[in-house]
């Protein structure tokens, strides 16, 4: 198996972890090379599990194992016999005779977080979206050495939409539908889009057609929208087809006169916005750097951040600089489903 595969599978159990309950933090390693097949990925779990006495601790073991195994059986893992002991489980996964992934979960027992002094960690979380994904592949090769959670919006029916919105799938990154929408603006405009006043069937009809045209979403943003999102019945509209299909929305917050996070609370459609200033509104390094960096502050002070940029070469030069250090500054990296309520 290449490393590059093997990265991938690392990302979606990593991924998977961080659904469960009891995981409070989540870590990978990206230390599998294809020079020598006997090094592996590592992917390190502390479970902190709801209660403290032993069947609550097998079963926060159990659903973390049932978790990473759903991706292990997915690409054809076998896992290792475990080495376990009251605070630690350690195995591994192989496929055709060789290991591929180490695991390591500790389990934060009462004695261990009294010799600690202190209870559960804080940990900032930080969601990364890139936006405007779908014309460049290039761009998006470059996303995909970044070895984080990340989370792509693409646009609909544009020249590689499928083809990336797939193989973000397959290397274990969250895509979202980048939806077209109305801007005040000069901005250029999607040949179709929310607009203003569009009857409820025609926002059903088009919204439809724009998720046929990227597979796998999870969720929802707008794409520009600052007319749109600040349009009562459009939002009123919009939110029920989420919602029935199960998608999750992110209010950009293109305008202050925006009412489509309002709407989705509304409509019961799990949401979120962003929450600090885009990371390229001036597409430099030295700019996004700067903006990247108040973004973890914002997520170790706050608890959840939401920031949005764009495949700008800078923009993914400036990541690929800083977001190795927001462990270190307290804070992880998760999908953008991770932060909506």
């Amino acid at each position: 198996m290449l490393a590059s595969e093997i990265h991938t599978i690392t990302r979606e159990l990593a991924a998977a972890s961080s659904t469960v309950a009891a995981a409070s933090d989540v870590g990978s390693e990206f230390s599998a090379t294809d020079e020598d097949r006997d090094t592996t990925d590592r992917v390190h779990v502390t479970l902190r599990p709801e209660s403290a006495d032993s069947q609550g601790r097998r079963t926060g073991v159990a659903r973390l194992l049932q978790a990473m195994g759903r991706v292990a059986t997915k690409h054809g893992l076998t896992q290792g016999p475990p080495s376990q002991s009251e605070d630690a489980i350690r195995f591994t996964y192989t496929r055709g005779g060789y290991a591929t992934h180490t695991i390591r979960v500790h389990i934060v027992t009462a004695a261990s977080a009294q010799e600690s002094g202190s209870g559960p960690v804080s940990v900032g979380r930080l969601a990364v979206i890139l936006d405007d994904v779908g014309n460049d592949h290039a761009a998006a090769e470059t996303i995909f050495a970044l070895p984080y959670a990340l989370t792509v919006s693409i646009l609909p029916h544009h020249p590689h939409s499928v083809e990336i919105a797939e193989e973000a799938h397959r290397r274990g990154y969250q895509v979202m539908l980048h939806l077209p929408m109305q801007s005040v603006g000069k901005a250029k405009p999607e040949p179709q889009e929310l607009r203003h006043g569009m009857p409820a069937a025609e926002v059903n009809a088009l919204v439809n057609e724009f998720l046929r045209a990227v597979p796998d979403v999870a969720g929802v943003n707008n794409h520009q929208g600052s007319q749109s999102t600040a349009d009562v019945a459009l939002m009123n509209a919009l939110m029920p087809v989420l919602r029935d299909r199960k998608l999750f929305y992110i209010d950009s917050r293109t305008t202050k006169e925006t009412v489509a996070y309002d709407a989705a609370r509304g409509a019961g459609v799990r949401c979120a916005f962003r929450n600090v200033p885009f990371l390229d509104d001036v597409a430099e390094v030295s700019a996004v750097r700067k903006q990247l960096q108040i973004a973890l502050r914002g997520a170790k002070e706050q608890g959840e951040v939401v920031a949005i940029g764009h495949p700008h070469a800078a923009t993914l030069a400036a990541l690929k600089e800083v977001l190795p250090q927001a462990k270190a500054q307290g804070v992880r990296l998760v999908f953008a489903s991770d932060l909506v309520h």
